[in-house]
């Protein structure tokens, strides 16, 4: 059993930029975030583990993820975000078994889930 927790969410205004963390239980290799809006399917934003990465086209060169020196802890940095961008973010997580990590656009792909840190960006 894992739990994680996000953190970081905010309102911001465009242009600007947020820092979300997510702490696991214990160390998990594979890491992803998704995001959801109101009246909206849940998306895969970004995906890192065993050295493969994913980010959605919608955020392509603004956003990033990094490791924590402890490494239970997943970052997503975003930058230059977007009102397009405001939803709720949701970190998740499997453990590898062996194989490559999934891409981040699957939801069904991942175990566990955070409870979600809301993103809001006004124009």
């Amino acid at each position: 059993q894992v739990q994680l927790v996000e953190s970081g969410g905010g309102s911001v205004q465009a242009g600007g930029s947020l820092r979300l963390a997510c702490v696991a239980s214990r160390y998990i290799a594979c890491t992803a975030w998704f995001r959801q809006a109101p009246g909206q399917e849940r998306e895969g934003v970004a995906a890192s583990g065993q050295g493969t990465t994913f980010f959605a086209d919608s955020v392509k060169g603004r956003f990033n993820v990094s490791r924590g020196n402890a490494k239970r802890t997943t970052y997503l940095h975003l930058s230059s975000l977007k009102p397009e961008d405001t939803a709720m973010y949701y970190c998740a997580a499997k453990f590898p078994f062996g194989s490559p990590c999934p891409r981040g656009d699957h939801t069904a792909a991942y175990t566990y889930w955070g409870q979600g840190t809301q993103v809001t960006v006004s124009s």
